[in-house]
C-alpha cells in the first residue's frame, strides 16, 4: 500500500465525519428556524444526517462503476452498526430499548432487508428498485412526522437534543445565513471526502488482491459507520441509552431505503450485486437484524455479555471475509464450524432467554 493510498483513506474518513457534523447541525438549525421542532428534527434530519458519510460514498461509487464498493458498504455498515456499534457501546454500559423499537423500528429493519434482498436477487439493483426502495424511505419519514406531532410533547429529551445541536440560539440575526453555510460546508465536505475514500479504497482493494466487495463490507463500512459509532457511544455514557439503540435502527434503514435507492437512482447502469454477497453477506445481515428481536425483547436491554457476544461475532466475520478472499484453507473450516456449531447454540441459547422472559411478563 502506498502512502498515498494511506493519506487518501485517512482524508476520506476525516471529511467524511467533520462533514457530516456540520451538515446535521446546520440543518437541525435551520429546520427550527422554521418551527420544526427537536424531535421530529432528531427522528429526521440526525438519523439522515449520520447516514450521509454512506450516502456520500455509495452514490459516488454507483456513479464511478464500483458498485460492488456501494452494495458492500451499505450491507457491512448495516452488520457494523449491529454487531460492532452495538456490541461496543453495550460493553460500556448496558443499553435500554424502548418497546417501540421492538414492536415498529425493528420488524421495519427486518422487512427492509427482505425486500431490498428479494430486488438483488437478480444480480442487480436497478432505477426502478431504487425508485422502489426511495418511496420507502419517504414513507417511513412521513409516519415518523405524523406519529411525532400526535405526541408533541416537548421532554427533556428534546430539551438535551436543541441545547446539544444549538437549536435554542437559530434566532440569531443573520443565523440563516449561517446554518445554510453550514449545510453547503458539510455537503461539500461530504463529496470531497466520499472522492477520497472511494478511490483510497479501490487502490488498497487492488495493492492487497482483495475484492473491492470485501473492502467496501470492512474498511469502508467501519469508516461511514463512525458517526453512528460516536453518537452512540456518547448517548451511553451520557445515560440516554435508549437514543443509542435507535440511532443505529434508524441508521440501518436510511442505509438499506435510502443510500442505496439513491445509489441506484443515480448510477449510469443498474448496480451489479455478486453472487458472493447474494449468498453470504446478505443472508448475514438479515440474520444480525433478525437476531435483534430476541435479544431486544429479553428484557428490554442489551446487556454486556450481549455486546460482547455481538462483537465476537464481528471479529470472526471479518476474520472470514479476509480468509475466503485471500484463499486460505482455513477458511472452510472455519466457516463451517460457525454455521454448523457456534451460530446454531447461539440461536437456542437467545431464543430459549427469549421465551423465559415472555414468560415472565404474562
Amino acid at each position: 500500500m502506498t502512502l498515498m493510498t494511506f493519506v487518501y483513506l485517512v482524508a476520506g474518513l476525516v471529511l467524511l465525519v467533520v462533514g457530516a457534523e456540520v451538515l446535521v447541525r446546520g440543518a437541525a438549525r435551520l429546520a427550527a428556524q422554521f418551527g420544526i421542532s427537536p424531535l421530529i428534527i432528531g427522528l429526521t434530519v440526525v438519523a439522515f444526517g449520520t447516514s450521509a458519510p454512506e450516502t456520500a460514498v455509495s452514490v459516488q461509487a454507483a456513479w464511478g462503476g464500483s458498485g460492488d464498493i456501494a452494495v458492500g458498504n451499505v450491507i457491512g455498515s448495516n452488520i457494523a452498526n449491529v454487531l460492532l456499534i452495538l456490541g461496543l457501546t453495550a460493553a460500556v454500559a448496558p443499553l435500554v430499548v424502548s418497546r417501540q423499537l421492538i414492536r415498529l423500528d425493528v420488524p421495519l429493519m427486518i422487512g427492509a432487508s427482505l425486500l431490498t434482498y428479494a430486488l438483488a436477487w437478480d444480480g442487480a439493483l436497478g432505477r426502478l428498485d431504487g425508485a422502489l426502495l426511495f418511496v420507502c424511505v419517504l414513507g417511513y419519514t412521513g409516519f415518523l412526522i405524523v406519529n411525532s406531532r400526535r405526541n408533541n410533547k416537548v421532554n427533556e429529551a428534546d430539551d438535551e437534543f436543541a441545547r446539544e445541536f444549538g437549536l435554542h440560539e437559530a434566532a440569531k440575526p443573520h443565523a440563516s445565513l449561517i446554518n445554510t453555510g453550514l449545510v453547503l460546508a458539510g455537503l461539500v465536505l461530504l463529496v470531497l471526502g466520499s472522492n477520497f475514500l472511494v478511490e483510497g479504497a479501490v487502490a488498497l482493494a487492488r495493492a492487497l488482491g482483495l475484492s473491492e466487495l470485501v473492502i467496501g463490507l470492512t474498511v469502508i463500512a467501519i469508516g461511514t459507520s463512525l458517526p453512528e459509532l460516536a453518537t452512540s457511544i456518547l448517548a451511553a455514557i451520557r445515560g440516554e441509552r435508549d437514543i443509542a439503540v435507535g440511532n443505529i435502527v434508524g441508521s440501518n434503514l436510511f442505509n438499506l431505503l435510502c443510500v442505496l435507492g439513491l445509489a441506484s437512482l443515480v448510477s449510469p447502469k443498474a448496480i451489479g450485486v455478486s453472487a458472493t454477497a447474494l449468498a453470504f453477506d446478505f443472508p448475514v445481515m438479515i440474520g444480525v437484524a433478525l437476531a435483534c428481536l430476541p435479544i431486544f425483547f429479553a428484557g428490554y436491554c442489551i446487556r454486556r455479555w450481549e455486546g460482547l457476544l455481538f462483537l465476537g461475532y464481528y471479529v470472526a466475520y471479518t476474520a472470514y471475509l479476509v480468509l475466503a478472499n485471500t484463499g486460505r484453507p482455513f477458511a472452510q473450516t472455519f466457516g463451517e464450524a460457525m454455521l454448523g456449531y457456534v451460530i446454531p447454540l447461539t440461536a437456542v441459547t437467545i431464543l430459549v432467554i427469549a421465551g423465559r422472559a415472555w414468560k415472565a411478563q404474562r
